[in-house]
This record gives C-alpha cells, structure tokens and sequence, in this order.
C-alpha cells in the first residue's frame, strides 16, 4: 500500500497498518486505506480524518427515513433494573444484523447503568431547561453577568452528559460518547439509524 509523504515521496504503508487502523474503527479496509493514505501513514491522524468523515455521513443520511428495526431488553443486577429500547434502522435486512442488534444491546446496557431521562437535549422540557439555569445562576451570584453565563453553560453541558443519552460517555468504551458511538455505527453500517426511545424500570423505583 503506497502514499505521498511531505516532500511527493512515495512511501509504502504497510498492511498491518491498515488492519490496525480497521480493527480500532470497524470502518471499511478501503476507508481505511485511504484515510492513511491522506494521513501520511500516520494512525492517529487517520483516525481523525475517518471521524470527520463519519459525522459528514452521518449527517447525510440523517434525513433519510428509518421505519424498521428492533426493540432490544436488556435485565441487569439479577431482574432488579429492566430496559427497552426502539432503535430503528432503514431497512429490514439490517434490522436482523448481528452488528446493528450488538449495538441495540449496548445501548439498552448504558440506559441501565447510566439512568438518562431523555435521548438527546432537544426532548428537554423547557420549563426544566430554565429552572435548572435559575438554579446554577444562583449558585454563582456577584460575579460579572458574561462569566455567569459561561458557567451556567458549562453546568448545563454537565446536566445534559448526565441526563441525555446521546450526550453520555459510554460506559464500554470511555473515550467516546453515545452519539460518537452512533455516528461510528451509521457509517459502519450505511444506513441511518436513531434511537427512537426507551423506558427503564427498577425495582422499588417509580
């Protein structure tokens, strides 16, 4: 596998390079192959150009309609925290795919170990929304008016990594938040796919 470096010089990017590139993202041998090539043969680069990339995707087919898919369950500590969760997908073929229903069980697992109240920040009530910025505005009086707004923000953003789904980091891989996960997986699979919603139920908990 050959790519230009700095100076127009062909250099040879070795396969296993590819292949780790390809087991760290689960993107295409030849998405992969390509990235390195742009990348200089530089893994982390590489990386970084297949992310941008996958968002790019990601954002295309976002309009497009996702009518099929599955509902996953997932029972945690012994039966005691119970989850369902509709993740729909394009097409029916890839709802009985083996990479799309692992995903749909991941998801369910982070719904019972991180308890979100929303999929994404945009189902946050508005009253909420306000009343949560009264609160952290009141926490931080006497300062100028532009720092209070840069920290309620802030406190706002931690709210919505705490409550929102999509805004989790999650909890298999920590280095990445749900909707990177998801983003990595529409581009994987090359359809659009959302989370559509879930409830989660435990024991001695309304």
């Amino acid at each position: 596998m050959k790519g230009i470096d700095d100076k127009g010089v062909v250099m040879e990017i070795p396969a296993e390079k590819v292949k780790e590139l390809r087991d760290q993202t689960n993107v295409g041998m030849m998405d992969c192959k390509n990235a390195l090539k742009e990348a200089k043969g530089d893994i982390n680069t590489a990386m970084e150009i297949l992310k941008i990339k996958g968002i790019a995707v990601a954002a295309k087919k976002s309009s497009r309609t996702a009518n099929q898919g599955i509902i996953g369950s997932y029972l945690h500590m012994g039966g005691k925290i119970g989850v369902l969760v509709e993740i729909n997908c394009e097409t029916d073929f890839v709802a009985k795919n083996e990479n799309f229903q692992a995903f749909v069980k991941d998801i369910a697992m982070q719904i019972a170990a991180s308890d979100p109240k929303y999929v994404k920040r945009e189902e946050v009530p508005e009253d909420i929304i306000e009343k949560e910025r009264k609160i952290f505005t009141e926490q931080v009086t006497g300062k100028p008016e532009n720092v209070i707004e840069k920290i309620v923000d802030g406190k706002m953003e931690k709210f919505y990594s705490e409550f929102c789904l999509l805004d989790q980091i999650f909890v298999k891989d920590t280095s990445v938040k749900v909707k990177e996960l998801l983003t990595s997986k529409i581009t994987e699979i090359g359809e659009n796919i959302i989370i559509n919603r879930f409830s989660r139920f435990q024991v001695g908990k309304e």
